[in-house]
């Protein structure tokens, strides 16, 4: 596979504007724009818009949510492993990590704090806790993430196969370049291995952690499954948001002036 996609991108440009309008002449949104808009609205709600004013430190703990943020993402399976590595039984590490799950989303209910990154936490636990006790077995606790990372990895490759990476889509959409990126070369091949990126984490995740769940190693697994989240989230983080802005200078250097 070429790492650029430049060929084909005149007939894919001339599909989507066909794509674009409806029997009545009237304009639709294309399939890319509404998956731009998409994307690029959840990563500005997690504070990875590149047009914004911040650190590269700034932002980075920003999409990870905070203290409460890292504490949602770690605590839960930090507790199943522990837990599970001292008693060796299922039910009481899956009700302690579902448990401290529940007690983070009551505290952003009472607090009147967004819910959604609370709410996605206890729905995974709740999901893998529910594998787990159903299949009897504690390593399958980590089965909903297996997918979950083949479901994204997967997607992620797929837009690069297709020349439409999702990370030029969710971009253009957040800086007002729509697809117009598509145009310039230096954009397309940043995004394409951005994207690239971001799909080797998936994969990685999934070549480390595989073996360990067919090994029944599952302290091990629950270990290396803490470790290949924040950890490596973090810095990927910084370097898509450090190219972007390098990609859209003007961008970065007018929220500097304001």
């Amino acid at each position: 596979m070429s790492p650029d996609p430049a060929g084909g991108a005149s007939g894919a440009g001339e599909e989507d504007a066909a794509a674009s309008r409806a029997d009545d002449g009237s304009a639709v949104p294309a399939a890319s724009e509404v998956i731009g808009a998409a994307l690029g609205g959840a990563a500005r709600r997690a504070g990875l818009d590149p047009a914004q004013a911040g650190s590269t430190g700034h932002v980075v703990w920003h999409a990870m949510g905070g203290w409460r943020g890292v504490l949602e993402s770690v605590l839960p399976g930090l507790a199943f492993v522990v837990a599970y590595t001292i008693t060796r039984q299922l039910v009481l590490p899956l009700v302690i990590s579902l448990g401290i799950a529940v007690a983070f989303t009551l505290v952003r209910l009472l607090s009147r704090q967004p819910l959604a990154s609370a709410l996605g936490g206890l729905v995974a636990t709740a999901i893998a806790a529910g594998i787990a006790l159903w299949t009897g077995r504690a390593q399958d606790n980590f089965l909903y993430g297996f997918v979950i990372d083949a479901v994204f990895g997967a997607v992620l490759l797929i837009s690069v196969l297709v020349r439409w990476p999702l990370i030029g889509l969710a971009v253009g959409w957040m800086m007002d370049d729509a697809t117009a990126w598509r145009a310039d070369l230096r954009k397309r091949r940043a995004y394409l291995w951005l994207t690239l990126l971001w799909t080797g984490l998936f994969a990685a995740r999934l070549i480390v952690e595989v073996p360990l769940y067919l090994a029944d190693a599952v302290t091990a697994l629950g270990t290396v499954k803490l470790l290949m989240g924040l950890p490596l989230f973090a810095p990927l983080v910084a370097v898509t948001w450090l190219a972007v802005r390098a990609l859209y200078p003007h961008a970065a250097r007018a929220t500097r002036d304001d």
